[in-house]
């Protein structure tokens, strides 16, 4: 076996760390204990961790073990339709338990969208493999944009070492990096700086 050159090791973990359960979570951890008080955020936080991003994780986990997908990317667009059918429902139960819970409206607001992304990617599955990491890294990165310079920066930097791992591993073509980063704008636009 080759040894894995030090651009590859790298690349590998900006993808990891870029990865969309990972830059999701830690965006909405930042967007939601720095707009409400510790009381306010935790039962969000908990109920969102309980009802999206474990069943996530466990989806993905449990079909790389099985061979449902080669990996944790769910890297072949083939794939991705049994991949879909699971991560819709899992985004549209946390946005009801956001709801349910009457979290405030800019939570369940992030929800629909975060959603509707999901739809969209799904939709563009038949004809790309639209990047999943280019377009939630540039989904938060626009929130985050809007709730902290700081935190938007360094997630600006980071989605854009994202762009490139995804490039250079090869896990997606040019148009499906860029397309990521198109939606995942759009997305960031609507749930956070435009006005309802």
């Amino acid at each position: 076996m080759l040894p894995v050159k030090p651009t590859a090791r790298f690349a590998r973990f900006v993808s990891w760390i870029g990865h969309p359960l990972v830059f999701v979570t830690i965006s909405v951890g930042i967007v939601v204990t720095t707009q409400l008080t510790s009381s306010a955020a935790i039962p969000i936080l908990a109920a969102l961790f309980l009802s999206v991003i474990v069943p996530t994780a466990v989806l993905l986990v449990a079909g790389v073990r099985s061979g449902r997908w080669q990996d944790a990317d769910v890297s072949v667009r083939e794939e991705r339709k049994r991949f879909y059918p699971w991560a819709i429902p899992f985004s549209t139960l946390g946005t009801l338990v956001t709801w349910l819970i009457r979290a405030p409206f800019f939570v369940v607001r992030g929800g629909l969208v975060t959603l509707a992304l999901f739809v969209a990617a799904a939709v563009v599955n038949f004809w790309l493999k639209i990047s999943l990491h280019t377009l939630f890294a540039s989904y938060c990165t626009t929130v985050l944009f809007r709730v902290n310079a700081l935190c938007g920066t360094v997630a600006f930097i980071l989605a854009g070492l994202v762009f490139w791992s995804r490039l250079f591993l090869s896990r997606h073509t040019l148009l499906e990096v860029v397309a990521g980063v198109g939606l995942g704008v759009s997305g960031g636009i609507i749930a956070a700086w435009w006005p309802l």
